[in-house]
């Protein structure tokens, strides 16, 4: 099913941070030959957004210079968020500001979150835009997970965040008006933080054998 060509929905990919816990740009970082960040690219291209706006922030220069993706695509917007460092809702409010004007909808997508698909972006985003509510999200087992969506009538208070705790507080105000959306198969939302998790990662992908293997070594 397509999405209704009167329903404009942008999605922003939130990149910005510094990865202070991974010693390393993680958004960087391979898992079979591409990045972290290509990889959330390619799933947001692939997807129907209508457009992607790319939130920069530590280290834009060498991130930006760093990605395969072809950066002409003109669904494709990157930004720099000068604020990085107050949090991710300063990215949050980057985003909105490049989006607000024009679109009734924007999707919230994390870069270090490797299994998030054009699928799953596509999923949440038609039973979001049917449920006629002002958030959704997807739902791992019993807890909220992402992607993420709202409504133009959270943009105000989007725009009033602060600090790094996103937009959950959103989620605890307005209960009846959250569209949860569950995966048709499968899905681990493991996000990347630490070293430790990118070598789970890689050991699921099978990119590096488990050292703890006998058999492996």
């Amino acid at each position: 099913m397509k999405k209704s060509s009167k329903e404009k929905v942008a999605g922003i990919i939130l990149a910005a941070g510094a990865s202070t816990r991974m010693g390393s740009p993680k958004q960087l970082l391979h898992i079979g030959g591409v990045s972290l960040l290509d990889h959330a690219l390619k799933e947001a291209l692939n997807s129907e957004l209508d457009i992607i706006i790319l939130v920069l922030g530590s280290r834009a220069g060498e991130i930006k210079k760093g990605l395969k993706t072809a950066l002409q695509d003109k669904r494709l917007r990157i930004i720099e968020n000068r604020n990085f460092m107050d949090g991710i809702s300063s990215s949050i409010i980057a985003g909105l500001s490049e989006v607000e004007d024009s679109y009734d909808n924007c999707m919230m997508i994390l870069a270090d979150m490797p299994n998030i698909t054009s699928a799953l972006i596509n999923r949440l985003l038609h039973q979001y835009l049917s449920s006629g509510l002002l958030l959704g999200a997807i739902k791992t087992g019993n807890k909220r997970s992402h992607p993420v969506i709202f409504g133009r009538k959270l943009y105000r208070e989007l725009r009033q965040l602060k600090g790094d705790t996103g937009a959950r507080d959103l989620f605890l105000k307005y209960p009846d008006q959250v569209c949860l959306v569950e995966p048709e198969e499968d899905y681990d939302d493991m996000d990347i933080d630490t070293p430790e998790d990118y070598l789970d990662l890689q050991r699921l992908k099978r990119d590096i054998p488990d050292i703890s293997d006998p058999e492996s070594r």
